[in-house]
């Protein structure tokens, strides 16, 4: 086991690592106040050649795998968890299923400015009566001629107003379970029948959009139709074990942007004559913050060296990312504890890491359904 990051990986790290503290933290809190995707951000990410880390470079990525990815995730994370967020939901959910699953044509077409960083993407999954139930969907995809009439709900999809692409989930055959499910690449700025109904005001993340999507007799021509009829459903389950190695490396970037807020101010805050690091109460809760950290950033790179691999990553990704957002969450407080008063205000960063943790143990599977997804890998 060698626990020393590749050169490679260390220098795009210091990059991201440079760029986050020169162009983002900046304005961490003022876009989450503004309530403000920043797009400019996004477009120096596309000029960094971040946007498509681990898509291939024929593609227009930057050939990367998913360790590298993690890395740039979480780097992000330890800034700004809204900017994080809409980054992952890019990379992992808007644009690497059409690398796995997509034809060479719509590789061309749909991937390939994803990756070079002109276009953003969205993954449409969630409805607003299936909740941890993904399966349970009611947006229909009904053949006629050579198109499919979309009509349906798609609720809490981040990037959605923002996307130049969402990949959406649908029935196309009524009453086959999850045999029947199947992906379509939408395009909002010229399919009519796609609107965005709400763009939800949020407890935190409130940089990266959250959005309600419906479809109205959408037409598409089938030529958009993601892999065969009724793969929706295995391509959700190897899109996901991507996804939450993407939380888990979000999370884990949370987790250490608010643990260095903590530690900061517990050795320059002074009570009694003395730093209060110097305290044992103090001291105990940010040893047991990098304790934590360690535990969760490990995890997440062994899931991500393991996908790398080509090894069946279910268990361990959703480990990482049960792990890592609890660990998220469990620091961010412990950082707001740390500061006192000084923590509940928005002055410093530990408020914003707080409300943003939560998120992660919501997104992509909540930690119930981690648990189901862990116990079904072992046989439970």
């Amino acid at each position: 086991m060698d626990f020393e990051l590749p050169n490679e990986h260390r220098m795009i790290r210091d990059t991201v690592r440079e760029f986050c503290e020169a162009e983002i933290e900046p304005i961490a809190q003022e876009i989450e106040d503004e309530h403000r995707f920043p797009e400019e951000v996004f477009a120096e990410l596309g000029k960094l050649d971040l946007m498509g880390v681990p898509v291939a470079e024929e593609y227009g990525g930057a050939g990367g795998d998913y360790l590298m990815y993690a890395l740039v995730a979480e780097e992000l994370g330890r800034v700004s968890g809204a900017i994080g967020l809409s980054y992952v939901a890019h990379t992992s959910l808007g644009a690497k299923p059409i690398e796995m699953f997509g034809t060479e044509a719509q590789k061309e077409e749909w991937l390939r400015p994803l990756a070079e960083g002109e276009e953003m993407g969205a993954w449409a999954l969630t409805e607003p009566s299936s909740g941890s139930d993904a399966s349970d969907m009611d947006t229909t995809a009904e053949k006629d001629g050579d198109e499919y009439v979309i009509n349906g709900t798609k609720q809490f999809i981040t990037n959605a107003n923002v996307a130049n692409s969402v990949l959406v989930k649908a029935v196309t055959e009524p009453g086959a379970g999850y045999d029947g499910i199947s992906t379509f690449i939408i395009d909002p700025r010229n399919d009519d029948g796609f609107e965005v109904s709400a763009v939800w005001d949020k407890m935190g993340l409130n940089a990266s959009p959250t959005c309600e999507l419906q479809f109205d007799d959408l037409r598409v021509p089938e030529d958009r139709l993601l892999g065969e009829e009724g793969e929706g459903w295995i391509q959700t389950k190897k899109t996901l074990d991507g996804g939450r190695i993407s939380i888990a490396a979000l999370s884990t970037g949370l987790a250490q942007g608010a643990f260095e807020a903590a530690k900061e101010y517990a050795t320059e805050r002074e009570q009694f004559g003395r730093p209060i690091s110097k305290f044992d109460a103090i001291r105990d809760k940010v040893v047991d913050m990098d304790r934590k950290i360690e535990r969760a950033r490990l995890l997440t790179h062994k899931a991500a060296t393991k996908y790398d691999a080509g090894e069946n990553v279910t268990r361990i990704s959703s480990l990482a990312k049960l792990d890592a957002s609890e660990v998220s969450r469990e620091v961010a407080e412990e950082a707001v504890q740390t500061l006192g008063g000084y923590g509940y205000t928005e002055d410093f960063s530990p408020q914003r890491f707080y409300r943003d943790a939560k998120l992660m143990e919501i997104g992509e599977g909540t930690s119930e359904i981690q648990h189901l997804v862990i116990g079904r890998e072992l046989g439970l």
